[in-house]
Protein backbone atom coordinates (compact mmCIF):
# COMPACT_ATOMS: atom_id res chain seq x y z
CA UNK A 1 0.00 0.00 0.00
CA UNK A 2 1.46 3.35 -1.01
CA UNK A 3 1.24 6.43 1.19
CA UNK A 4 -1.26 7.95 -1.25
CA UNK A 5 -3.75 5.12 -0.62
CA UNK A 6 -3.55 5.03 3.17
CA UNK A 7 -6.38 6.61 5.20
CA UNK A 8 -4.10 9.54 6.03
CA UNK A 9 -3.12 9.87 2.39
CA UNK A 10 -6.74 9.81 1.27
CA UNK A 11 -7.66 12.48 3.84
CA UNK A 12 -4.88 14.70 2.52
CA UNK A 13 -5.92 14.09 -1.05
CA UNK A 14 -9.54 15.00 -0.27
CA UNK A 15 -8.39 18.11 1.62
CA UNK A 16 -6.50 19.24 -1.47
CA UNK A 17 -9.52 18.57 -3.70
CA UNK A 18 -11.81 20.51 -1.35
CA UNK A 19 -9.33 23.41 -1.22
CA UNK A 20 -9.06 23.48 -5.02
CA UNK A 21 -12.86 23.41 -5.30
CA UNK A 22 -13.16 26.39 -2.94
CA UNK A 23 -10.60 28.35 -4.96
CA UNK A 24 -12.39 27.41 -8.17
CA UNK A 25 -15.66 28.85 -6.85
CA UNK A 26 -13.96 31.97 -5.52
CA UNK A 27 -11.74 32.89 -8.43
CA UNK A 28 -12.27 30.55 -11.35
CA UNK A 29 -9.66 28.35 -12.99
CA UNK A 30 -6.88 30.94 -12.68
CA UNK A 31 -7.14 30.76 -8.89
CA UNK A 32 -6.28 27.04 -8.77
CA UNK A 33 -2.50 26.79 -8.53
CA UNK A 34 -0.26 24.35 -6.69
CA UNK A 35 0.80 26.87 -4.06
CA UNK A 36 -2.65 28.38 -3.47
CA UNK A 37 -4.22 24.94 -3.07
CA UNK A 38 -1.53 23.72 -0.66
CA UNK A 39 -1.84 26.91 1.38
CA UNK A 40 -5.63 26.66 1.55
CA UNK A 41 -5.42 23.00 2.61
CA UNK A 42 -2.64 23.80 5.12
CA UNK A 43 -0.41 21.12 3.58
CA UNK A 44 3.13 21.18 2.15
CA UNK A 45 3.48 22.47 -1.40
CA UNK A 46 4.95 19.13 -2.52
CA UNK A 47 1.73 17.35 -1.58
CA UNK A 48 -0.06 18.70 -4.65
CA UNK A 49 2.38 16.98 -6.99
CA UNK A 50 2.60 13.86 -4.82
CA UNK A 51 -1.13 13.14 -4.82
CA UNK A 52 -1.96 14.39 -8.33
CA UNK A 53 -0.30 13.65 -11.66
CA UNK A 54 -0.60 17.26 -12.81
CA UNK A 55 -2.31 20.55 -12.12
CA UNK A 56 -4.93 19.59 -14.71
CA UNK A 57 -5.59 16.37 -12.80
CA UNK A 58 -6.14 18.39 -9.61
CA UNK A 59 -8.42 20.84 -11.43
CA UNK A 60 -10.43 17.97 -12.90
CA UNK A 61 -10.95 16.49 -9.43
CA UNK A 62 -12.01 19.94 -8.14
CA UNK A 63 -14.50 20.27 -11.01
CA UNK A 64 -15.88 16.82 -10.18
CA UNK A 65 -16.15 17.76 -6.49
CA UNK A 66 -17.98 21.00 -7.26
CA UNK A 67 -20.22 19.49 -9.91
CA UNK A 68 -21.16 16.53 -7.72
CA UNK A 69 -22.11 18.88 -4.87
CA UNK A 70 -24.34 20.87 -7.24
CA UNK A 71 -25.99 17.70 -8.53
CA UNK A 72 -26.64 16.51 -4.99
CA UNK A 73 -28.55 19.72 -4.24
CA UNK A 74 -30.45 19.37 -7.52
CA UNK A 75 -31.46 15.79 -6.65
CA UNK A 76 -32.85 17.00 -3.34
CA UNK A 77 -34.94 19.62 -5.15
CA UNK A 78 -36.17 17.16 -7.77
CA UNK A 79 -37.18 14.67 -5.06
CA UNK A 80 -39.58 17.32 -3.71
CA UNK A 81 -41.33 17.80 -7.07
CA UNK A 82 -44.76 16.17 -7.05
CA UNK A 83 -46.08 14.05 -9.92
CA UNK A 84 -48.79 16.05 -11.71
CA UNK A 85 -49.51 17.57 -15.09
CA UNK A 86 -48.04 21.06 -15.30
CA UNK A 87 -48.59 23.90 -17.69
CA UNK A 88 -45.82 25.67 -19.58
CA UNK A 89 -45.09 28.33 -16.96
CA UNK A 90 -44.85 26.06 -13.93
CA UNK A 91 -42.73 23.53 -15.88
CA UNK A 92 -40.36 26.26 -17.03
CA UNK A 93 -40.09 27.61 -13.48
CA UNK A 94 -38.98 24.17 -12.26
CA UNK A 95 -36.37 23.85 -15.01
CA UNK A 96 -35.00 27.36 -14.49
CA UNK A 97 -34.80 26.79 -10.74
CA UNK A 98 -32.79 23.66 -11.45
CA UNK A 99 -30.45 24.96 -14.15
CA UNK A 100 -30.05 28.62 -13.16
CA UNK A 101 -30.90 28.63 -9.47
CA UNK A 102 -33.68 30.01 -7.29
CA UNK A 103 -34.72 33.64 -7.28
CA UNK A 104 -32.82 36.01 -5.04
CA UNK A 105 -29.81 38.34 -4.95
CA UNK A 106 -27.41 35.80 -3.40
CA UNK A 107 -23.95 36.68 -4.87
CA UNK A 108 -22.61 33.19 -4.17
CA UNK A 109 -25.30 31.65 -6.38
CA UNK A 110 -24.29 33.95 -9.22
CA UNK A 111 -20.62 33.02 -8.78
CA UNK A 112 -21.47 29.31 -8.80
CA UNK A 113 -23.38 29.83 -12.04
CA UNK A 114 -20.43 31.63 -13.63
CA UNK A 115 -18.04 28.87 -12.57
CA UNK A 116 -20.38 26.24 -14.02
CA UNK A 117 -20.16 27.90 -17.43
CA UNK A 118 -16.41 28.40 -17.09
CA UNK A 119 -16.17 24.64 -16.60
CA UNK A 120 -17.97 24.05 -19.87
CA UNK A 121 -15.67 26.39 -21.78
CA UNK A 122 -12.54 24.99 -20.12
CA UNK A 123 -13.52 21.45 -21.07
CA UNK A 124 -12.92 22.35 -24.73
CA UNK A 125 -9.22 22.81 -23.97
CA UNK A 126 -8.66 20.28 -21.20
CA UNK A 127 -9.42 16.60 -21.93
CA UNK A 128 -9.47 15.60 -18.25
CA UNK A 129 -12.00 18.30 -17.43
CA UNK A 130 -14.03 17.33 -20.51
CA UNK A 131 -14.27 13.72 -19.32
CA UNK A 132 -15.62 14.92 -15.97
CA UNK A 133 -18.06 17.28 -17.67
CA UNK A 134 -19.43 14.46 -19.82
CA UNK A 135 -20.18 12.38 -16.71
CA UNK A 136 -21.75 15.32 -14.89
CA UNK A 137 -23.81 16.24 -17.95
CA UNK A 138 -25.25 12.72 -18.18
CA UNK A 139 -26.42 12.94 -14.57
CA UNK A 140 -27.95 16.37 -15.19
CA UNK A 141 -29.84 14.99 -18.19
CA UNK A 142 -31.28 12.27 -15.95
CA UNK A 143 -32.48 14.86 -13.44
CA UNK A 144 -34.11 16.98 -16.15
CA UNK A 145 -35.83 13.94 -17.60
CA UNK A 146 -37.17 13.14 -14.13
CA UNK A 147 -38.53 16.68 -13.70
CA UNK A 148 -40.28 16.50 -17.07
CA UNK A 149 -41.78 13.08 -16.33
CA UNK A 150 -43.02 14.36 -12.97
CA UNK A 151 -44.66 17.23 -14.89
CA UNK A 152 -46.45 14.93 -17.33
CA UNK A 153 -44.20 15.78 -20.27
CA UNK A 154 -42.25 13.85 -22.88
CA UNK A 155 -38.46 13.86 -22.56
CA UNK A 156 -36.56 12.45 -25.55
CA UNK A 157 -32.77 12.63 -25.20
CA UNK A 158 -32.18 14.85 -28.22
CA UNK A 159 -34.80 17.29 -26.98
CA UNK A 160 -33.21 17.40 -23.53
CA UNK A 161 -29.99 18.62 -25.13
CA UNK A 162 -31.93 21.23 -27.08
CA UNK A 163 -33.64 22.40 -23.90
CA UNK A 164 -30.32 22.78 -22.07
CA UNK A 165 -28.76 24.56 -25.07
CA UNK A 166 -31.57 27.13 -25.02
CA UNK A 167 -31.03 27.83 -21.33
CA UNK A 168 -27.24 27.93 -21.75
CA UNK A 169 -27.48 30.42 -24.59
CA UNK A 170 -29.84 32.67 -22.66
CA UNK A 171 -27.64 32.63 -19.54
CA UNK A 172 -24.46 33.44 -21.46
CA UNK A 173 -26.23 36.32 -23.25
CA UNK A 174 -27.56 37.60 -19.92
CA UNK A 175 -24.05 37.79 -18.45
CA UNK A 176 -23.08 40.25 -21.19
CA UNK A 177 -25.92 42.63 -20.28
CA UNK A 178 -25.30 45.79 -18.16
CA UNK A 179 -27.76 44.51 -15.54
CA UNK A 180 -27.71 40.73 -16.01
CA UNK A 181 -30.67 38.62 -14.94
CA UNK A 182 -30.02 35.07 -16.21
CA UNK A 183 -33.27 33.75 -14.70
CA UNK A 184 -35.49 36.21 -16.55
CA UNK A 185 -33.76 35.67 -19.89
CA UNK A 186 -33.68 31.87 -19.55
CA UNK A 187 -37.33 31.76 -18.50
CA UNK A 188 -38.42 33.91 -21.43
CA UNK A 189 -36.47 31.85 -23.98
CA UNK A 190 -37.74 28.55 -22.61
CA UNK A 191 -41.38 29.60 -22.45
CA UNK A 192 -41.37 30.09 -26.21
CA UNK A 193 -40.38 26.49 -26.89
CA UNK A 194 -41.23 24.29 -23.89
CA UNK A 195 -44.36 22.81 -25.48
CA UNK A 196 -42.30 21.93 -28.55
CA UNK A 197 -39.19 20.41 -26.94
CA UNK A 198 -41.09 18.82 -24.03
CA UNK A 199 -44.75 18.48 -25.04
CA UNK A 200 -47.40 17.29 -22.59
CA UNK A 201 -47.97 13.55 -22.73
CA UNK A 202 -51.27 12.83 -24.40
CA UNK A 203 -53.72 10.71 -22.41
Amino acid sequence: MTTATTPKGERRRQALVAAAAELLLEGGFDAVRHRSVATRADLPLASTTYYFASLEDLIARAVEHTGSAELSLMRDRVAEVSHRRRGAESTVDLIVDLLVGPEGPDPSSREQLIVRYERSVASARHPEVRDVQVRLRAQLDDLLADVLRRSGRACRQEQLRRLVAIVDGAVVCAFSEPDPDPRVMARSALLDVIDIVAPPVQR
